[in-house]
């Protein structure tokens, strides 16, 4: 029986730069991630692969907003945003992998479910915003764009600058579950849970509601590779490895944790809200609820990390 991976693509990791914004350059970028992910199915893994969308959504939030002031078109709600985006990214997925498993002669399809994930009306996160999404500002841009709206919160995230935080409840539960499963059944790599997931309520009647929030993709991740029982939980982001002391003098990278170990770093405060920290807090709930190991790295050495010569190892 092959093992199972679930790999989670960071959202800002397919964007080059600010001068490659483009959905074209975003599709580049997704090319050159698929050709590793390929060589991680050809080393033997089944994969589902989720992936983030914060610059993404911010992109679509900034489209409704100039086209209300100009046009007067109505805002598109934040949980649209998210299925917009988890669709436009998914696809673009779907489509580079299903190519590259075409030339490698690999016998698998790539498909994208459009995925709901169940939160909780009465989650703290909904009073305390902390989910940046959109694109990073200066401190003047980050004063007017305050000024222009009031409502929004902005803060300073892991020193790249200023971006606007929205809420991020905890995911409870994956709705399209079932499916994601029958389709790793029938040999498919799956791209699911976008984003985090479209972020839904359950109402006393049993019927479903969407909500304005960001799930943290990383939570969600971790949720599916729970429940799928997968061998493996892939955080791909831009840094060689998780590092104490990150950017000072002192700096050291990881290769090899217990969890126990990143327990401690992250009481110690080495890493950031909004950078590094959701991903360990994300990373040590998989270890505690059945998982045995996961690994951070870049997506160019995927390849590598799984050998076990590259990235940032962390066992249960």
């Amino acid at each position: 029986m092959k093992k199972l991976a679930v790999i989670a693509i960071g959202g800002n990791s397919l964007i080059r730069d600010k001068h490659h914004l483009k959905v074209e350059d975003q599709y580049h970028e997704i090319t050159k991630t698929v050709k590793h992910i390929v060589e991680i199915i050809k080393a033997g893994y089944q994969v589902v692969i989720t992936h983030g969308n914060g610059p993404q959504v911010g992109f679509v939030l900034r489209r409704s907003e100039i086209a209300y002031e100009h046009e007067g078109l109505h805002f598109i709600p934040l949980q649209s945003c998210v299925a917009n985006t988890q669709g436009a990214i998914g696809y673009q997925i779907q489509q580079a992998l299903t190519n590259e498993l075409k030339k490698s002669k690999i016998p698998k399809q790539a498909l994208t479910i459009v995925t709901q994930v169940k939160v909780s009306k009465k989650d703290p996160g909904f009073k305390r915003p902390t989910k940046p999404i959109g694109q990073f500002y200066d401190d003047k841009k980050a004063k007017t764009i305050k000024k222009d709206h009031p409502d929004w919160i902005m803060v300073s995230d892991a020193g790249r600058g200023f971006r606007r935080v929205v809420a991020s409840p905890k995911p409870l539960e994956i709705i399209e579950m079932d499916m994601i499963q029958n389709l790793l059944d029938n040999k498919c790599c799956v791209i699911a849970a976008g984003g985090g997931g479209i972020p839904v309520v359950e109402n006393k009647d049993g019927s479903l509601e969407g909500v304005g929030a960001v799930i943290d993709k990383d939570f969600a991740s971790a949720l599916l590779a729970k429940n799928l029982n997968a061998d493996l939980l892939i955080i791909s982001t831009g840094v060689d490895y998780v590092c104490l002391n990150f950017g000072k003098d002192n700096e050291r990278a990881l290769a090899n944790i217990t969890k126990k170990e990143a327990k401690t770093y992250l009481k110690q405060g080495h890493f950031k809200v909004g950078s590094m920290r959701p991903k360990m807090e994300a990373i040590l709930w998989f270890l505690e609820h059945g998982g045995q190991k996961a690994i951070i790295s870049k997506p160019e050495h995927l390849r590598k990390s799984i050998a076990g010569i590259c990235g940032t190892h962390i066992h249960g």
